[in-house]
């Protein structure tokens, strides 16, 4: 597959997994519209440092906590770029709460960033009714019980299968897969040892950087016969 032209909508691109695909697949010479809701000004710089590269590169706004923003915001990419060939959904929210601390806003807090607008957003894109495909960026923790951060985990559990879901409905015109980081980047505020203190034990011992998502993203869309895969890059942790 050549990236050349391709238009690609990145949900949350302007920062970490979101800018590193960003980057990766401009370099590929893909089209890129970068997602924000509130990091307004790393996207107009990502935006510009793309530019300067010789990509075509757009910016668009959208908190997706409702229905409407999520389809707004596919018509303002394809407004933009003349159509969206490849839809990346890495926005996302995280905090912990267990079942007991999680309360209704907890839960709705999660799932419409996480499961609700990557559904919604991958409805709108399957209404161009054009060959495409879907990268959904999931979390090393969907193999697992991890009671710390439970409305995130369900939320992230539920796009996984969703994933496998939209694989089967979409074909053959849109390939869907799913990306599953571990522990990538630390908290804002934190350096690098918050990751090794709190991630837990990775077997392949290596930090996992936003480069390797990006390199895996890459390789997903670039495989004509893949679609409802879910690749981990976390060094061996969902084996845990």
């Amino acid at each position: 597959m050549t990236f050349a032209k391709q238009k690609v909508l990145i949900t949350g691109g302007a920062l970490r997994i979101g800018k590193a695909i960003a980057e990766r697949l401009a370099a590929e010479g893909a089209h890129i519209c970068i997602h924000y809701n509130r990091s307004y000004q790393a996207a107009v710089e990502l935006q510009e440092q793309l530019i300067e590269t010789g990509t075509e590169a757009h910016v668009a706004e959208a908190n997706l906590m409702t229905e409407t923003a999520c389809e707004e915001l596919v018509e303002r990419a394809i407004a933009l770029m003349g159509g969206v060939d490849i839809l990346i959904n890495n926005a996302s929210v995280f905090n912990k709460q267990t079942l007991d601390e999680a309360d209704m806003d907890c839960w709705l807090g999660e799932m419409w960033p996480n499961f609700f607008a990557p559904v919604q957003l991958m409805r709108a894109f399957a209404a161009q009714d054009r060959p495409g495909q879907v990268v959904n960026l999931l979390d090393r923790r969907v193999t697992t019980l991890d009671t710390a951060c439970v409305p995130y985990l369900i939320s992230k559990k539920a796009l996984t299968d969703v994933t496998l879901l939209a694989a089967r409905h979409y074909a053959p015109r849109i390939r869907v897969n799913g990306v599953a980081p571990g522990a990538v980047l630390p908290p804002p505020g934190k350096d690098d040892s918050y990751i090794k203190e709190f991630a837990g034990p990775v077997p392949l011992e290596l930090q996992v950087t936003p480069e390797d998502i990006a390199r895996t993203v890459q390789f997903v869309l670039e495989q004509k016969t893949l679609t409802g895969q879910i690749i981990h890059v976390d060094g061996g942790q969902h084996l845990l």
